[in-house]
């Protein structure tokens, strides 16, 4: 009887937490809407990578409130917000900082002293980051997957929680760097910034031009959001939803075992372990986001797009054909069985 009592007390929490965790939720995605026009989905998918722990890159051409978008984020959360401005001539020491001789002004003596740079913050705007070069790009790798930075032989611990939201112009735009894949990897979500409709230009225009745009009030902080990331990922998976994660990504892989016939063709490389990895961890909040605290097949798929399509590397021919890396995915998630069981009917 203690037993079922305690079990039952046990699930009562757990819901309270994850009616907690939607609340909090539902305050920001308000917080930010009170803003940001439009972009439902780029707003809720910006705020599960922040739950998931992850970083996120929004892409689309100059204009569409990128920026923006970030800026607001930052303002709805009790968090230290760092803009850095990326360009050609920036360089990694202007991100990470860097070691100044300082003069003590009583003794004389010269002692280095660490200056630290912008990426020493919480919420981190990365702005235009395809504008620098590939070296100044790859100085946020080690920030961004370790959450630390390395200068003078000395590991220094960025402050949690830590997200990098970047963005970027299409690669086709004139003085713009292709990512390299490795830093690419590091990226949770990659998500597609595209124009506002009729009635949503409307409102931006009656927001911008009456002299009283609204401004986001904070309604989370850092011991909120590090709790909702840990409740997170106690979410239940079971073994055979895991496993469609699983073969989403290994449909990825050319001449695999679950490759589809466009992967064949088209695809040069596919997804890392990260691929799954960041597939699951936005399955499990979208679950807690329905009121339930575990995964669901319709979790992995709606997942599964904006975690894979900056992980796929396709070949020439694909590149000739005018391929998206949407369209293998989409061939993927039509073809890959939820279960094996399917497969073996059909």
């Amino acid at each position: 009887m203690v037993n079922k009592d305690k079990m039952m007390s046990d699930e009562k929490n757990v819901e309270q937490q994850c009616a907690d965790f939607r609340e909090m939720f539902e305050a920001i995605r308000g917080e930010v809407g009170r803003v940001i026009v439009g972009h439902e989905d780029i707003v809720d998918n910006v705020l599960i990578t922040l739950f998931g722990g992850g970083h996120v890159l929004l892409e689309g051409v100059p204009g569409l409130g990128k920026t923006l978008l970030v800026r607001t984020l930052g303002s709805a959360l009790s968090l230290e917000f760092r803009r850095i401005q990326f360009t050609p001539d920036l360089m990694p020491a202007d991100i990470a900082g860097t070691n100044l001789v300082v003069e003590d002004a009583t003794t004389g003596r010269r002692e280095f002293q660490f200056q630290k740079g912008p990426i020493f913050g919480q919420i981190i705007l990365a702005d235009e980051i395809n504008r620098a070069t590939p070296k100044t790009q790859s100085a946020m790798l080690e920030a961004m997957q370790e959450h630390s930075v390395t200068s003078g032989g000395q590991v220094r611990r960025l402050p949690e929680p830590f997200m990098v939201l970047a963005t970027q112009n299409p690669i086709e735009q004139e003085g713009t760097y292709p990512l390299p894949e490795a830093q690419l990897d590091r990226f949770f979500f990659k998500l597609l910034v595209t124009y506002s409709n009729r009635e949503q230009l409307k409102a931006v225009l009656d927001r911008t031009t009456t002299g009283q745009e609204p401004q986001a009030q904070p309604v989370a902080d850092a011991a909120k959001i590090l709790w909702a990331q840990k409740l997170v990922r106690r979410v239940v998976v079971a073994e055979h939803v895991q496993d469609y994660a699983i073969r989403l990504v290994l449909a990825t892989h050319p001449q695999g075992e679950f490759a589809t016939s466009l992967t064949n063709q088209f695809v040069r490389f596919g997804s890392s372990p990260r691929g799954v990895q960041a597939i699951v961890l936005a399955a499990k909040v979208r679950a807690m986001l329905d009121e339930r605290y575990h995964v669901s097949f319709e979790d992995i798929a709606k997942s599964a797009l904006p975690a894979l399509r900056h992980r796929l590397l396709l070949n020439f021919e694909g590149q000739a054909e005018g391929i998206q890396t949407d369209d293998v995915l989409a061939d993927i998630l039509k073809n890959v069985p939820r279960t094996i069981e399917e497969k073996s009917i059909a």
